[in-house]
């Protein structure tokens, strides 16, 4: 199925709504759906909004979940009518969020807000630096800096730049995003 620009449809975030409680309920009923209709190439995640919380009980420290959104589930799914079909008639799902019946997705921004805050990875940053390289910082309070690298942590997805500042080197460290080789 392609759209109107003639470009193959594209997987996006959809918001369904529940019944309230029956949100984990609903994410098993979609996986079974998808795998017992083979729609694995059109529905990919079903993610239930939870984030971690630190609850204090009888002096106890203790982590739990807590739903960000209760009685909604996100999807990500290339919308066609088959997924739509398949996504809207499981039990416990009573509808998409959108006006009317038409589906809207989440913009990119919005889904990638409530993955960070749900602690989902977002894809990693890659980045072709190498130790001793001259780098340019292109955002935040050293922004126009030139530097060199002098550490890559590929883990945090951060680089320790050793920048010129008031006549001396001063290690500064940055995220990926923040710096841009020097060619």
């Amino acid at each position: 199925m392609e759209n109107r620009e003639g470009k193959a449809p594209e997987k996006k975030w959809f918001v369904i709504h529940t019944y309230s409680g029956y949100e984990n309920k609903v994410k098993a009923n979609l996986e079974k759906r998808i795998a017992s209709m083979n729609m694995g190439d059109k529905i990919f995640r079903i993610l239930v909004p939870m984030e971690d919380e630190i609850e204090v009980k009888d002096g106890k420290r203790r982590m739990t979940k807590r739903k960000i959104f209760p009685g909604y589930v996100l999807v990500e799914m290339i919308l066609t009518d088959d997924s739509w079909y398949v996504v809207r008639n499981t039990p416990g799902v009573t509808g998409f969020v959108g006006p009317g019946s038409k589906p809207v997705p989440l913009d990119d921004e919005e889904a990638k807000l409530i993955l960070r805050q749900m602690g989902v990875e977002e894809p990693k940053t890659r980045i072709d630096l190498e130790v001793g390289q001259k780098v340019r910082v292109t955002s935040g309070p050293f922004a126009s800096l030139i530097g060199v690298v002098e550490e890559i942590f590929p883990d945090k997805q951060k680089v320790r730049v050793l920048v010129n500042m008031f006549g001396r080197e001063t290690p500064v460290e940055l995220d990926f995003t923040q710096v841009e080789e020097i060619s």
